[in-house]
Order: C-alpha cells, then structure tokens, then sequence
C-alpha cells in the first residue's frame, strides 16, 4: 500500500500550490474547529454564575503559565464586559463570537474542499491519461486471450476507485489529524486526569477497527475482477448483437450477465457491509469513551471538586469532536485498503515492460527504396509454430499474393510485417534492415493496411478518410473517395462527408465501409500496401467497385495481398501457396497452373 500511495502522489506534484492552499485551510479549520468549542466555556460560566471577576490585566509569565494566562485573559475580557453593559449583553457578544468562530471554521472546511477537487480531479484525469497511453503503446500479443472488459474497468472504474478512496486521505491527511491534536492539547490544558483516562481508550480502538479491515482488499480484488467480465460481457454483446439475435442466444447471454451480476452482488455486499461497519464501529467506541468519562469526570466534579461544572461540560464537547475525525480516518483506512487493490490493478499495467519498444538508438526511415525479405523466420502465439523456416523477398513496385487454406499462416506473415508481434526465429528486412532496428513509428508509416473487417470509427466520414493523413486538404479526400469508388455513395447521403457512420460503421453496408477503409490507404499514399482479405466477405458487385479500388493501388505501391478468393490474385506478379506455415508453391498465376499443384486445386475447387 505505502509504495503505491507515494506512486500516487507524484501524479499530485503538478497541483502542489492546491495542495498547499488546502493544508492551510484545513490547519485553520482544525484551530477553529477547537476553538468553536472552547468558546462554549466562558458562555457556561456566564450563565451558571461561576465566572471569576478579573478586574486587572493579566501579565504573561511564560509558556507554562499559558494556561491560566489565557483563562484570566478571557475572565478579564467578561468582567468589563459585565461591569459596563450587564451579563444579558455580554452572554449576546459571547453568543456572537460562537457564532464567528462556527463561520470561520467552516469557511475553511469549504476552502478545504474547494482546492483539494482541483488536485483529486487533476490526479485522476493524468493518471488515466497514463494508463490509457500505455494501453495503447502496448503490443498486441498483450490483449491475445485477455478479457476486452477488463481494460476498460481498469480504465474507469479502478482509476476513479484511486481518486474516490485513496485521495480522500489527502483531504485528512492534515485536517482530522490536526483536530485530534488541537483537541487533545486542549482537552489536556483543561483536565491531565480526564486527557490521560481518554488516551488508554485510543489505541485499544484503533485496533479492533485495524482487524476488522484486513480483508478488505483481498475482497476488493475479487469484486473489480468480477466487474471486468461483467464488462466484458457487455462488449461481447453489443458487438455481436446480430450473431446472439440470429442463434437465438439471448437466453444464454442473459443467463451468463445475471450470473456474473449475481456474483457481484454477493461480493460488492461482504465489501460493503465491512466498510459501512466502520461509521457505526467508531461511533460506539466513542460513546463508550464519552460514558467512561462523564463517570470519571463526574467524579472530579462532585467528589474530587477538582474541575468545574462548565469546564467539564466543555471537555465533553471537545471529547464527542474526537469522534467525527476518528470516524473519517478509520473510514479513510477502510477506503485505502479497497483503493490499493485498485491500485495494484492499474499500476499492473502500468509497470508492465513492452517488448516491442524502440531499442536505444533506432533507425528512422522515411523511404522504401529496394525490397522486403523475410529470412528464415519462425513464428509461435503459443506452443504450436504457425511459421517454419519461412523465406520471401518482394522487390519494390511488384505485388505478391499468399494463398493457401486458413491457418496456414498468410495473416501472421501480414501482422509481422507490421511489427504487431515479433518473430522467435530468423530476420525480418527492409531494405537490408531488421525492422526491429528501425523506429515503429517511421516503420508504419511506411505501411497501409486494408483487413477484411474494415475498422472504421464513431466519426464523420470526412473524420474516418482523413485518419490516414490528418494534415490532407478537402480536394485530396474526394480524390481519395473517388480512386476508392465511395465518391458517389457518399455524396448520396444526407450530409456526405459529414455523415456520421455510427459505432464501427454500422450505419454503412459491408463494401461500403471496405470502400471508406481503401480511400484512407488511399489518402495515406504509403509505398507499402497489406491487404489481408480485402475482398473476401463482399458480394459481387462491391467486390467489383473494390477490387478496382485496389488494383489501382497496387499500380503504385508494392503490394502484399493475403487472398481468399483467387481470382482477385491473377495479375499478381508472384503468387505464394502456403500450407501448414510454409511455403509449398511459388510462381505466376499461369506458371501455377500449368504446374497442377496445390494452387491448381483450390483454383477448381474455387470455379466449382
């Protein structure tokens, strides 16, 4: 917990000057939080006549005579008061002074807060900036097998657990200590028998609260991974809403959210019952204090006669003031217990080392000039190789094709090229350079990729084209547009570009998002072009306006085409089989042919 609280605080830095101005005000808060009750003393012994005339000035003696100084300083003050306007109009300028301590204490109390939610909210918005950068720079062998909610609740609801529970402590850090301490200083300048008597009582509090809150960050870990396949849940179903409506699988979704929810409301409730206890936990042992000292106290008064009635009446308001700081702090206590298994959650992340990072001094690269070769490369995902010794060279301005049955590899080889994962075995090459010598940045920019399932965003259409080149003027859109045969259709809706497409697209028909997805390859004009399945989920007449879309890319790129369907790979200047992760044939669509080899049987099966 301590390690990750002072990892907190650094984000807090940047707002010292809110820090500073809220320990002020809550160092003031806490005095006058004290002295609003002390001023209830000279009131009580107004109204029970037991007011000691001062009609001299007292003379300060020194510190240990601060005591009796500050009491006949008060007295005097009374006794003039008294003297010249009677005891009624005194009791009303004392009434006025509670009155204005109360104000004062709580102007700062709101000052307090006021500066401290600069700082909170400060901390949040950064560190979640943090978390979602690192998300994003992470590799994507990262998310292979992870649940997509749980990103997301480490996202939200773990950063916003951080700022709600664990930066709560820095509004009490100074302000509940202080109010015990100036409490307890107070509480001691009137009474050492009764102060000694109440400090027995602390530390035994203190930890029947500290047993009671051991489990609760165990349990809070299993409730945020509870709420991350909940949210995960929630992705897979709007995201296959169309596949669950179709198999009539809303009962089965249903029936697993209500599980999961199920499970969260048994944990969230253990979790819940064991923080609310410490409100109530705190209270008790307070008036279980309070009780022992109106016996003790009692006893000083009518037995000892050591202490006045109105000054042990104002002790006990002093006392019963312990109560609302003590609460909050083993309240505090309870939420750092829950906010540090949050804590632990996002700094997981964070402290998570990307293998894929820049090596120091890495190569920037801003032009393709020769070839791409993949030397003896080997690739696993897990235990199973998915590459074998696999060898290629693609020399600039020609398009290559891979072919072959599913899982025979093609997608890898497209997903290395662009450095998604790094290969186990062997080199990849641009230009005579390992790719993992050359910055990510400049090396994707190289590239640009059209998959099957094209992504596209909750954006205009003008917004989607221009992820490709940001910086692209409107005449270069429409050109883009059009080389992509998606001018026409968009101009014919109701906003054209401007025309938001909806979540992912959906708002869009399959080739006209694969459309929209070629213009942005199109407007980022890269001299490297993937297409990994472009055409293979169309119908015919989309395939056609596609593949004319890309064909006229790959005039002017050097292309590598991952194909399904074989007849958009005819012209392709060398045509790749692959089967099991290695190369089987090689060759020119008529050279394959004549051969009568594998790539000769799936071109039958194909025409069938």
């Amino acid at each position: 917990m301590k390690n990750h609280y002072k990892r907190i605080l650094r984000y807090a830095l940047p707002y010292k000057w809110y820090g500073i101005a809220n320990i002020f005000s809550n160092l003031m808060y806490a005095l006058f939080s004290v002295l609003s009750f002390l001023s209830l003393i000279p009131m009580l012994e107004v109204l029970f006549g037991q007011s000691v005339p001062v009609h001299e000035r007292p003379v300060w003696t020194g510190i240990g005579g601060a005591k009796k100084w500050i009491s006949d300083m008060l007295n005097y003050h009374i006794t003039g008061l008294i003297d010249e306007q009677g005891k009624v109009v005194a009791l009303m300028y004392m009434v006025g002074l509670i009155i204005g301590v109360f104000l004062l204490k709580n102007l700062f109390g709101y000052l307090a807060m006021y500066f401290i939610a600069f700082l909170r909210n400060g901390v949040l918005r950064d560190l979640r900036n943090d978390l979602y950068r690192k998300a994003v720079y992470l590799p994507v062998a990262y998310y292979s097998g992870r649940q997509r909610g749980d990103m997301m609740t480490r996202l939200t609801s773990d950063v916003a657990e951080v700022q709600n529970s664990m930066l709560t402590v820095l509004e009490l850090i100074v302000r509940e200590p202080l109010t015990i301490i100036f409490t307890l200083v107070a509480m001691f300048m009137l009474s050492v028998k009764l102060s000694l008597f109440v400090l027995i009582f602390i530390p035994i509090s203190g930890m029947i609260i500290s047993t009671i809150g051991k489990r609760l960050k165990r349990d809070s870990k299993t409730a945020q991974k509870e709420l991350s396949r909940l949210m995960s849940i929630i992705g897979e179903t709007l995201s296959g809403l169309k596949v669950i409506k179709g198999f009539h699988a809303e009962p089965y979704f249903i029936r697993q959210f209500k599980d999961s929810t199920s499970r969260y409301y048994k944990i969230s409730n253990k979790l819940m019952h064991r923080q609310n206890l410490a409100s109530p936990l705190s209270e008790v042992l307070g008036i279980v204090v309070i009780a022992m000292l109106l016996w003790f106290g009692g006893r000083l008064v009518f037995v000892e006669h050591t202490l006045t009635p109105s000054v042990f009446i104002g002790y006990l308001t002093l006392a019963y003031n312990i109560l609302t700081p003590a609460k909050a702090i083993s309240k505090a206590s309870y939420a750092v217990r829950r906010a540090n298994a949050s804590a632990e959650r996002v700094f997981e992340v964070m402290d998570t080392e990307n293998p894929m990072d820049d090596k120091p001094g890495a190569e920037e690269i801003n032009t393709f000039e020769d070839s791409i070769e993949f030397r003896n490369i080997s690739f696993k995902y897990e235990e199973q190789w998915v590459l074998k010794d696999f060898n290629l060279k693609i020399e600039k301005g020609k398009t290559v094709a891979l072919v072959g049955q599913s899982g025979s590899g093609k997608s890898t080889i497209a997903s290395l090229i662009a450095r998604f994962y790094d290969v186990q075995k062997g080199q990849i090459l641009i230009d005579g350079k390992d790719i993992r010598d050359i910055r990510k940045r400049s090396l994707r920019s190289l590239m640009g990729l059209v998959t099957q399932e094209p992504v596209l965003f909750h954006d205009s259409i003008r917004n989607n084209i221009l992820f490709g080149n940001t910086q692209a003027g409107e005449d270069e859109i429409v050109r883009a547009a059009q080389i992509a045969n998606a001018h026409d259709f968009i101009m014919q809706l109701p906003q054209g570009y401007d025309t938001n497409i909806g979540d992912a697209g959906n708002k869009l028909s399959g080739g006209q998002k694969q459309r929209i997805s070629i213009a942005r390859a199109v407007l980022k004009n890269p001299p490297i072009m993937i297409l990994d399945e472009a055409t293979s989920a169309l119908d015919t007449e989309s395939e056609h306006l596609v593949q004319e879309a890309l064909e006229y890319m790959m005039r002017h790129s050097t292309s590598l085409v991952i194909a399904h369907r074989l007849s958009t790979v005819k012209n392709a200047d060398l045509i790749v089989v692959m089967k099991n992760g290695s190369i089987i044939e090689r060759g020119t669509h008529a050279e394959l042919i004549k051969k009568g080899g594998e790539y000769k049987k799936l071109v039958d099966l194909q025409e069938l």
